[in-house]
């Protein structure tokens, strides 16, 4: 194992602790790769009732690392953008194996438990959202914020979005708005919302409880569960009324003519205006295309979008002029926060652009993911 898993069985459950803390738990390929073969290991082991992930944090006052206050913020974005511009081949290694990982969960035979306390974004969002208990917490800071690095929400986030109530999978693609904990559990991204300080307890009570089905585990934790006001995820019936239009710009035009009057209307639009006026085309047929897919549907479709988000040759682009790596730079490497978007205006965004992003670059039998059912 890496030295950023710790994996261990106590009692009856399999127990899976995310430790890269200086990173936020960001996911790399051997981070991958170790979750996958200890998953894969736990499979039919007999000692294995349940499993339970969860992550670490570096407590700054105390300079410590501890248990919990952060799950996982994504992809190693960092090593995204050096492999992109180095030709690594690694890189589309990562975006297979994550995915084949993002299926084993979701159809993992044995219940699994995420601690979902903290930063939950990116591929942390597809960890947890395989799991069978998806526990939040008053501190879960959730979202699919993709579209402000040039990117998409993958890793099943076609499948589970698109999924939430009306059109609020396609809000949050676009604007990868945060939501805390009691609103993950109405937008059905998470089950229930556990008190902060009994997250240890839950922890090493899994260890010591036995099941006697798989079915017992969520009726289990769900006794624990505390029910907390939920703040509105966004004033009454706006989310469908502008997120149901046809087309990003008729999103983007509809809340610019109702910013006047509408503070939350001005300030979605200003946010979108950010974002890579590319993708959040992209983003949006995404998850329109995956409400009709299966799992194993939307995320080949999500390798083939990955695929050309780094190489989308019908742009004639590559490298560092793709939105993808120029977004990360932006955020992560120089961090101006000053993407140079292409096309730079949302309106120029044509619809022979996005759709090259839905052909994919292989012949059905040579396709990574070909094998997932």
């Amino acid at each position: 194992m890496s030295s950023h898993i710790h994996s261990d069985i106590q009692g009856h459950a399999g127990l899976i602790t995310l430790h890269r803390t200086r990173a936020l738990n960001a996911l790399s390929l051997p981070m991958v790769r170790d979750l996958t073969a200890t998953l894969l290991a736990w499979h039919k082991d007999p000692a294995v009732q349940v499993v339970a992930i969860r992550g670490m944090r570096h407590n700054k006052v105390s300079g410590q690392d501890e248990a919990f206050g952060a799950f996982c913020a994504g992809g190693d974005i960092r090593f995204f953008h050096q492999a992109a511009l180095a030709g690594n081949p690694e890189l589309e290694d990562f975006f297979t194996e994550e995915y084949r990982l993002n299926h084993l969960l979701h159809n993992y035979p044995k219940p699994v438990v995420a601690f979902m306390d903290g930063i939950v974004m990116g591929g942390g969002m597809g960890i947890a959202q395989g799991a069978r208990v998806r526990i939040a917490t008053a501190r879960t800071k959730m979202a699919m914020p993709e579209t402000n690095i040039g990117l998409f929400p993958d890793v099943g986030g076609g499948y589970f979005l698109s999924r939430c109530p009306g059109h609020l999978g396609e809000y949050l693609a676009l604007t990868g708005h945060m939501l805390d904990g009691p609103q993950a559990v109405l937008a059905g991204l998470a089950d229930g919302v556990l008190a902060s300080d009994r997250l240890d307890d839950l922890w090493q009570a899994l260890a010591s409880q036995r099941f006697d089905n798989p079915h017992a585990v969520p009726a289990w934790v769900a006794e624990h569960y505390v029910e907390p006001a939920a703040p509105a995820i966004a004033p009454a019936n706006q989310i469908d009324h502008f997120f149901g239009l046809p087309t990003v710009c008729a999103i983007v035009q509809a809340l610019e003519a109702a910013q006047q009057a509408d503070t939350w209307a001005r300030d979605t639009a200003a946010a979108l205006r950010q974002r890579s006026p590319l993708l959040l085309h992209v983003a949006l047929e995404q998850i329109r295309r995956a409400r009709g897919m299966g799992l194993a549907e939307d995320l080949r479709m999500e390798r083939d979008l990955v695929r050309h988000c780094f190489h989308p040759a019908h742009l004639a682009r590559s490298g560092a002029a793709t939105d993808t790596v120029e977004g990360i730079r932006a955020l992560a490497v120089d961090k101006d926060h000053a993407p140079r978007w292409h096309p730079a205006r949302i309106e120029d965004v044509t619809h022979d652009m996005v759709k090259a992003f839905f052909h994919s670059p292989w012949p059905a039998h040579a396709h990574p993911l070909r094998d997932l059912v």
